[in-house]
């Protein structure tokens, strides 16, 4: 059973690499640990994957906080979190013990496209727990 989900895991991320756009991901448990880490083209350092997971579940817990004290505590759940900087565009997701952090090259459609799916996706699960989706851009 184990093996097999994990081969549903390895084929979603095989799928993930192949987006216009891509450029890594990390896989981080509760804690934030790192569990997976890649990159395209040069293979994304160990120290630096640590260093993304760090920020990320900085910014991410931070966010959850801030957003509970605005709303009420049972409809102020944060699923995702969008970053946008020069360089790149992350977005990051978490469901149940596990956080994903995907990273895009800003080269315009490719990223629009996945905001437009990543909203979608925030959208369904946000209709079923009658959340209505946060997403606020950061302005570099």
């Amino acid at each position: 059973m184990a093996q097999n989900q994990e081969n549903e895991i390895d084929e979603l991320l095989k799928d993930l690499k192949k987006t216009p756009g891509f450029k890594s991901y990390l896989v981080l448990n509760s804690d934030g640990i790192v569990i997976r880490w890649d990159q395209v083209g040069a293979p994304m350092m160990y120290q630096q994957a640590v260093q993304h997971a760090h920020h990320i579940t900085e910014i991410y817990n931070k966010s959850a906080a801030r957003i509970k004290e605005l709303f009420d505590p049972d409809d102020g759940l944060v699923e995702n979190v969008r970053i946008r900087t020069e360089e790149y565009e992350m977005i990051v997701s978490s469901l149940g013990l596990y956080t994903l952090a995907v990273f895009h090259g800003d080269d315009g459609k490719a990223v629009e496209n996945a905001v437009e799916e990543a909203k979608a996706i925030g959208e369904t699960v946000a209709g079923s727990r009658k959340i209505k989706p946060f997403v606020e851009e950061a302005k570099a």
